[in-house]
């Protein structure tokens, strides 16, 4: 689905949204109920919510989310909604992509080392050293794993 401001800007290439703070409502309805007002972004202990073009994103190079709910409880826009403290706080996940270091030969795991709730594996193989894979029911998408990746081969979304 092409969003208003693609349109207008004449991109009309259905892309995936930025990553918002976590029980952000969906895309559009979050454009709208957001005030801009960057209240969500001082009160995150892991500063990794940042404005672009005027409004919260997560650049998890900056870091990881711990679920807080910090942005949640500071957003009186109701743009970030957390009703049940038991609700999955969106449905983002990892993702590692070709430039691994371990699709290139190399024995890294340091995404794994970094991810606490053991979402990412090692499958071995003959030849060369183990793959990593992300168990996307055990995957959260806190991006722990985003930062430390060397040749930035991960990404949440």
């Amino acid at each position: 689905m092409v969003s208003r401001r693609q349109f207008l800007r004449g991109n009309f290439r259905a892309a995936n949204p930025p990553p918002r703070p976590p029980w952000a409502l969906a895309e559009e309805l979050f454009i709208d109920a957001c005030s801009r007002c960057g209240d969500c972004v001082p009160v995150c202990p892991t500063r990794i919510i940042v404005i672009v073009r005027g409004f919260p994103e997560l650049d998890f190079r900056r870091g990881e989310c711990t679920f807080c709910g910090a942005c949640a409880a500071a957003c009186k826009d109701g743009a970030l909604p957390r009703h049940d403290a038991q609700a999955s706080p969106w449905q983002i996940k990892a993702r590692v992509a070709d430039a691994c270091l371990a699709q290139r030969g190399v024995e890294c795991r340091i995404c794994g080392e970094h991810c606490e709730p053991a979402a990412i594996r090692f499958s071995p193989r003959l030849g060369g050293p183990p793959l990593a894979e992300i168990d996307a029911a055990a995957c959260t998408g806190c991006g722990a794993c985003v930062a430390p990746c060397p040749v930035a081969a991960i990404s949440v979304a």
